[in-house]
C-alpha cells in the first residue's frame, strides 16, 4: 500500500516541479535511472535517500504522505506566509476561504 502510495506521489511531485526523472536522480546525488526505477515499481528509497526527496521538494515528510494535499509544495509556502499574518488578518482569510468552499460546492 504505503509501496505503491510513495512511488506515484514521487512521480506525481516531480511531474508538478516539471523535472526529468533523470535529472531530479542526479540532483540527489543518485545515478540518472534512480527515480525511474521507483516511479516504474522496481525499487523503494532507502530512508536516507527518501529524506533527500522530501528536502528536493521543499517538503517534509508528513506533507510527503499526506494524500489528500495534491500540491504539498504550493501549500507549505502558503502556511509559511499565514504564520506571518495576524489574527485578524487570518480570521478575514478563514472567511474568504470558507465562502470559497460553499460557492464552489466542496463543503462535506
Amino acid at each position: 500500500m504505503y509501496e505503491e502510495f510513495t512511488q506515484n506521489r514521487i512521480a506525481q511531485l516531480r511531474i508538478q516541479k516539471n523535472v526529468s526523472a533523470r535529472d531530479m536522480s542526479l540532483s540527489i546525488g543518485q545515478n540518472d535511472s534512480y527515480i525511474n526505477q521507483i516511479e516504474n515499481k522496481k525499487s523503494l528509497p532507502s530512508m536516507q535517500s527518501f529524506f533527500y526527496i522530501c528536502e528536493y521538494f521543499g517538503i517534509t515528510p508528513q506533507e510527503f504522505f499526506d494524500g489528500e494535499n495534491t500540491d504539498p509544495v504550493q501549500f507549505a509556502a502558503l502556511i509559511k506566509d499565514l504564520k506571518k499574518l495576524d489574527s485578524k488578518t487570518l480570521s478575514h482569510l478563514a472567511a474568504i476561504v470558507t465562502e470559497l468552499i460553499k460557492a464552489r460546492g466542496l463543503t462535506e
